[in-house]
């Protein structure tokens, strides 16, 4: 619970788990027997972490070479017993979460991931009651006014998945063009060390050709050197849940290199989000990520 706490404050596995391991150590100082609640004490101490770390990386996030997405997380193992958390991590509500300020962000992830009480809440940011509904109010009305909320089921959203990845593969400008919204974007995070966009990339017609051109054989090979691999390198396409939804992961010589995440509404694609940095990639599938959804 507190890595996913964590997490969804911070957006970034490696952030989160140096916050849960301080409150861990937090609590290994004080006289456990003094402690009424220990599991309110654990998540007070890690939301007051989370926010003073957010409050420390902002800057680094605003000089992140090209647009700075959230970790993805896997989430095949929490989907059939947590639905409600699971889609506390949908990647695009993550996205829109990182334009609130730390205080609004935590107050959201206590409120609407956790149902915690507003009393409690505020003991975590150190403000009276009333400001944090005040703060509950104003980030509710933010993440409504940014968030795509599509009425779109798991099924459609893999049907959609599916055959995205199979007209990329046999580089069918045509077939994608017709999955793609003529106001699609792609949001492309390489942190300036694999090939990735630099800007967001809008329109239909640009984002296509670039997907066809990186889905072929040779584009596919270049992205591998980029990412420190051998062009000769085998790799695999599948589709995995991530974030609580079905995505699109590349694989190659046992680690994710690439992760693609589609927004859908209405049978077409508006957002396609293409994660690509290995340090964010190396947690994706790897020890302890389900848990930390």
């Amino acid at each position: 619970m507190l890595a996913g706490v964590a997490y969804r404050i911070l957006g970034s596995v490696a952030d989160a788990e140096d916050v849960v391991q301080e409150a861990w150590l937090r609590w290994s100082r004080v006289d456990a027997a003094g402690v009424a609640d220990p599991r309110a004490f654990l998540v007070r101490v890690t939301g007051r972490l989370a926010i003073d770390r957010l409050r420390a990386v902002k800057a680094r996030r605003e000089a992140y070479v090209g647009p700075w997405l959230p970790e993805p997380v896997s989430t095949e193992a929490d989907l059939s017993e947590h639905v409600e958390l699971a889609d506390s991590v949908d990647l695009a509500l993550l996205v829109v979460l990182e334009t609130l300020s730390p205080l609004e962000r935590a107050v959201f992830v206590l409120r609407e991931a956790f149902g915690m009480p507003f009393a409690e809440i505020g003991e975590v940011i150190g403000r009276a009651e009333p400001a944090t509904r005040q703060l509950a109010r104003r980030a509710r009305e933010h993440v409504r006014e940014r968030r795509p909320r599509f009425d779109v089921g798991r099924a459609e959203r893999r049907e959609v998945t599916e055959r995205f990845i199979q007209a990329c593969s046999e580089g069918d400008l045509d077939g994608l063009l017709r999955l793609l919204a003529d106001d699609v974007k792609l949001v492309g995070d390489g942190g300036g060390k694999v090939r990735a966009p630099l800007r967001v990339l809008r329109g239909a017609a640009g984002v296509a050709r670039f997907l066809v051109t990186i889905a072929s054989e040779r584009g596919a090979r270049r992205f591998l050197a980029s990412a420190g691999l051998p062009e000769s390198a085998g790799y695999t396409v599948e589709i995995a849940d991530v974030n609580g939804g079905p995505a699109v992961v590349l694989t190659a010589e046992g680690r994710a290199i690439a992760m693609i995440s589609l927004v859908v509404a209405d049978g077409v694609v508006r957002t396609v989000y293409l994660l690509a940095n290995p340090e964010k990639m190396s947690h994706l599938g790897g020890p302890g990520t389900s848990e930390s959804a």
